[in-house]
């Protein structure tokens, strides 16, 4: 698959994003946040199933070892199931705009533990990049102090289990496709957080859901397919760390989208804010362009790719 793809697709996940977090604000509050997590998780773990199932006619399946379901089942437990609670929990006691903020800086451990284990290269310009989009956060999501309570550990503790999640996820691509990966990612994740649920008393809230809430979790679930397909698809392709930096655009759309809905102007600050995670981003872009047009896959990587 082409770079320029690759970068198209993690820009459509971001615009998804945008949008999925200003809907889930208003999904959240009709449900219990970690039976929502779980059932949507559900939801687009068995649509990729039911993708592999009819592109590939059960073969991707019979081709999986016991190795491979093991890194599918670690990535749901790191990916799809512990950081979904520490996140919604931490939600609980911590600022919106904090919490924002500490999860926007998922980009930079990613960047640290891609350097490490995906051998990528953190050079002067994507340093003013990193300080560029951290900067502009502060201004868009008008952070004035970051408290660090214990709820702002919490979200720091998720982001960090993603940023391990997504590194893990880049090397996994290696030998399975995207739709595998992301089937292994919110399937799993969805069981363990499940699990979760029933150990803790919360899952017989299940039958509590009415129509409009069932309605809600549909809709946040094909936003949230669309994000998954689009994201591991262009994570085959494109760094790890420009993947998740150029997510940092999602912010500005669902700002835009929350100052429109409440009537309210953008101010100064914010647009400065705005430009600021866009220069960012553009940065890693073209740093990730000139490092050559084309990634050499093997054989087997390319037909994992489509």
């Amino acid at each position: 698959m082409n770079k320029n793809k690759g970068i198209l697709l993690v820009l459509a996940t971001a615009l998804i994003s945008g949008f999925s977090i200003f809907l889930n604000k208003f999904a959240v509050k009709m449900n219990s946040p970690y039976l929502f997590a779980g059932l949507k998780n559900l939801v687009v773990g068995v649509f990729f199933i039911a993708i592999t199932i009819g592109i590939s006619k059960f073969e991707e399946f019979r081709r999986l070892s016991k190795q491979d379901w093991l890194k599918l089942l670690f990535i749901g437990l790191i990916g799809g199931a512990i950081p979904f609670i520490l996140f919604f929990q931490g939600l609980t006691v911590t600022t919106a705009a904090s919490a924002s903020f500490i999860h926007k800086t998922m980009f930079i451990w990613v960047g640290l533990l891609a350097v490490r284990f995906l051998k990528e290269k953190l050079n002067k310009n994507l340093w003013i990049a990193i300080l560029a989009i951290l900067f502009g956060n502060v201004l868009l999501l008008k952070v004035s102090n970051i408290s660090l309570n214990w709820g702002d550990g919490l979200i720091f503790l998720a982001s960090l289990f993603w940023a391990v999640e997504i590194t893990y996820a880049k090397k996994v691509l290696r030998s399975l496709s995207p739709r595998m990966v992301a089937m292994g990612r919110m399937l799993f994740g969805s069981l363990f957080i499940m699990m979760f649920l029933a150990i803790t008393g919360q899952l017989s809230t299940i039958g509590s859901l009415g129509v409009a809430q069932w309605g809600w979790i549909m809709i946040t679930s094909a936003l949230l397919i669309g994000y998954i397909g689009t994201f591991y698809h262009g994570l085959k392709v494109v760094k790890a760390s420009t993947a998740t930096a150029v997510l940092a655009l999602g912010a500005p759309i669902t700002v835009i989208l929350q100052l429109v809905f409440d009537g309210k102007v953008i101010m100064k600050p914010q647009w400065v804010g705005i430009a600021l995670v866009c220069f960012g981003v553009i940065i890693y872009i073209i740093n990730q362009l000139r490092g050559g047009a084309k990634i050499n896959l093997s054989p087997n990587d390319q037909k994992n790719t489509n």
